[in-house]
């Protein structure tokens, strides 16, 4: 297995899995502490029909996978504000159609195209020098304004109503999360594709969640997390000739199952009933 190490796109296959595990459990925490899972699902598939009509017109499918994504998660907010409807239901409205979309572009593709299907289930291992610069950009990005709103996010993440009462912008705050979310799942469509990077940003997270009562620990615990899974993912879709994404949602699934076993809050929960 060492002797792949030497090849090209071998480290940029781990490079990039590294950037996506990290920047994926990240924003994870805050999908997790809000209850925005379902956003998550929807958003990629939004991303994916970007990606879609990307190829069908000769556009960049990533500048669209962007714009639809953005578009999807700000119309969503937009009616769950305007339209006094939950934000699951604006999510699924929008989930169906932007799905339609995607499933109607490749229809209308004259032959077939094998780079979409590898966005839609994702191919770490065929990621070039300049989708890794676009994934580290967009990463750098990403991080970058967490940190700089960190507090606020957090504060969104646990009580909008009160960050409202407390003088924090959170509609504004909490419309930055959702760009964040969909530029996350952006970054992530050719490392594990669009259907399963809804995995990526839940299930890491969701692992740490049950190792910690910290929030400081929680992030950090996610990052770790989806990093080695990440990579060791790669390296076990290389040596057993098996597809990349599903090995790191596999492997990092059954981590978090583990971790439900062993969860520390478990044992809490089990000396409280006792």
């Amino acid at each position: 297995m060492l002797d792949l190490l030497i090849y090209d796109f071998m480290q940029r296959s781990l490079l990039a899995a590294a950037l996506v595990g990290g920047l994926c459990s990240v924003i994870g925490v805050f999908v997790v502490l809000r209850g925005l899972a379902f956003v998550g699902a929807g958003t990629a598939h939004a991303a994916f029909a970007g990606v879609a009509l990307g190829y069908l017109v000769g556009w960049p499918p990533l500048a669209l996978a962007i714009l639809f994504g953005l578009a999807t998660v700000w119309i969503t907010g937009w009616v769950e504000e305007r339209g006094r409807m939950k934000l699951d239901v604006s999510i699924g409205i929008l989930y169906t159609t932007t799905m339609a979309l995607a499933i109607l572009f490749i229809g209308l593709m004259k032959s077939y195209n094998a780079e979409v299907y590898g966005y839609l289930f994702g191919n770490v291992l065929s990621v070039t020098s300049e989708e890794l610069s676009v994934i580290g950009a967009l990463s750098v990005l990403v991080i970058g304004t967490i940190l700089l709103f960190s507090k606020e996010l957090y504060f969104i993440a646990f009580d909008q109503e009160m960050a409202e009462a407390s003088g924090v912008p959170a509609r504004r705050i909490f419309f930055l999360l959702l760009a964040l979310i969909a530029l996350t799942v952006v970054v992530s469509l050719k490392t594990v594709g669009a259907i399963l990077v809804f995995a990526m940003i839940l299930v890491p997270a969701s692992t740490a969640y049950q190792l910690t009562h910290s929030l400081s620990t929680l992030t950090w615990y996610a990052v770790l997390i989806g990093v080695i899974c990440s990579i060791s993912g790669v390296l076990i879709s290389s040596f057993w000739d098996i597809p990349s994404g599903p090995a790191i949602v596999l492997l990092s699934t059954a981590l978090f199952f583990l971790s439900v076993l062993l969860s520390p809050k478990r044992e809490r929960q089990a000396l409280a009933v006792r």
